[in-house]
């Protein structure tokens, strides 16, 4: 059973996630810059071999396009065509940077690990990876 990896795409950065090898626990894995995230996969995925990628789709609250969209479906257009053999899934990512901060404050992070868009990137990676989980 391969890993699943979850994609926060941002037109800067890229917050990253990925399950344990049974694809239960959802964890943080880095924050990349977004023109490397292919060449970044293509080497995760000879490394540990990926069951799914799963990708956050920005969508407004009244489940409209965003500005991000379409940023987002090109990438998904391209994670298709270069992982063929690879499985890959769209969520909703309506409010995971807000349930990132939240949980980083949860969690006792200060203040100034909060402020860190690299790390609400990778948690908000976490939340959606999680949340297709949940939703298998």
């Amino acid at each position: 059973m391969g890993r699943i990896l979850a994609i926060d795409y941002g037109h800067k950065r890229v917050g990253l996630a990925v399950t344990d090898p049974l694809q239960l626990i959802a964890t943080p894995l880095d924050t990349i810059h977004s023109q490397d995230l292919l060449a970044y996969l293509k080497a995760y995925h000879l490394r540990e071999p990926l069951a799914a990628l799963v990708i956050g789709m920005p969508r407004t609250l009244s489940n409209e396009a965003t500005d991000a969209t379409s940023a987002v479906v090109g990438v998904l257009r391209r994670l298709r065509k270069e992982f063929p053999d690879v499985p890959v899934h769209e969520i909703d990512e309506r409010f995971t940077s807000r349930m990132a901060h939240a949980a980083m404050l949860a969690g006792g992070l200060g203040k100034k690990d909060r402020r860190d868009k690299a790390t609400v990137d990778k948690v908000a990676a976490t939340i959606i990876l999680q949340s297709f989980l949940e939703s298998r």
